[in-house]
């Protein structure tokens, strides 16, 4: 079970449940093309922002298997949410999880991403004592790859047109890494 005090924070950002007050920075996000290239979404209007926020509202804690733990990220010196981080606890028999980030892509480039992720590694191993940790993402987006290899999470499979995606034939790529290499790495 996990259920973190909040805020969490970092050396730059704050960490905190999803607020109905962050409806204008969320829909900032989730409203670009750009941002949702390589996620399941497409770009939201108002009324679908509005639903992803009220979903997000209730993913504060984890007590089972299959819930979500979905996180704010705030530059606390904009007060502003520049994205989200999340894990999804996916067996209590193997002791695996998921995370997963979306960042408007002003803040891409700047260490936002990793710093808030280190974050969710850290809740999933430490707190909620899981044992490997995964990433799925598709193989054009550099970006998240490279966060992830900065995270110490290493590439462990390689699909090639396992989904047709948005319309064309997408590769997969798996990323993990083990709660003894999170460990060593600290």
């Amino acid at each position: 079970m996990v259920r973190p005090a909040y805020p969490l924070v970092t050396a730059r950002l704050k960490l905190r449940p999803f607020a109905a007050t962050d409806f204008e920075d969320l829909y900032a996000i989730n409203s670009r093309p750009d941002v949702n290239r390589y996620l399941y979404s497409e770009p939201g209007d108002a009324a679908q922002v509005r639903e992803v926020l009220d979903q997000k509202l209730g993913e504060s804690m984890l007590d089972e298997v299959g819930q979500r733990l979905s996180l704010a990220v705030v530059r606390p010196e904009l007060n502003r949410v520049i994205g989200e981080v999340h894990l999804q606890w996916l067996s209590r028999e193997h002791r695996q999880g998921e995370i997963g980030f979306v960042f408007h892509p002003d803040h891409h480039g700047q260490g936002f991403a990793t710093e808030a992720a280190a974050v969710v590694l850290r809740l999933g191993f430490a707190d909620l004592g899981l044992h490997r940790i995964i990433a799925r993402l598709d193989a054009r987006n550099l970006g998240s790859a490279r966060v992830l290899e900065k995270l110490g999470m290493r590439r462990e499979a390689h699909f090639v047109h396992d989904e047709f995606f948005k319309g064309e034939w997408a590769d997969q790529l798996i990323y993990a890494i083990l709660d003894e290499e999170w460990t060593a790495r600290r």
